[in-house]
């Protein structure tokens, strides 16, 4: 159990990095700067990484025993720019 919620920690946190680049720095750059290729790499990876959250979101839930509510908070959270700070210590006490 507490290896999927430790991975699910770590993912927590480089997703929620992933958003933050992508908000203040790949959307600038691209319509204050006029370069598109920012959003397109930034987006890549954040969408690969949010991908990744939600699976790993699921593991831990399954593995950990967490309520319906706290799992749409973790999801909800991890829409909302830097949510997923917010939440990174309830993680942390699961672990």
């Amino acid at each position: 159990m507490k290896n999927s919620v430790k991975k699910f920690g770590q993912i927590n946190s480089i997703e929620g990095y992933s958003y933050l680049i992508l908000l203040f720095i790949a959307m600038p750059m691209k319509y204050e700067f006029g370069y598109p290729m920012a959003v397109k790499i930034a987006g890549m990876i954040h969408g690969i990484l949010f991908i990744l959250f939600c699976l790993l979101l699921v593991i831990a839930w399954k593995d950990s025993k967490w309520s319906f509510s706290e799992n749409i908070i973790f999801f909800v959270a991890s829409l909302i720019p830097f949510g997923t700070f917010y939440t990174k210590s309830k993680i942390k006490s699961y672990e």
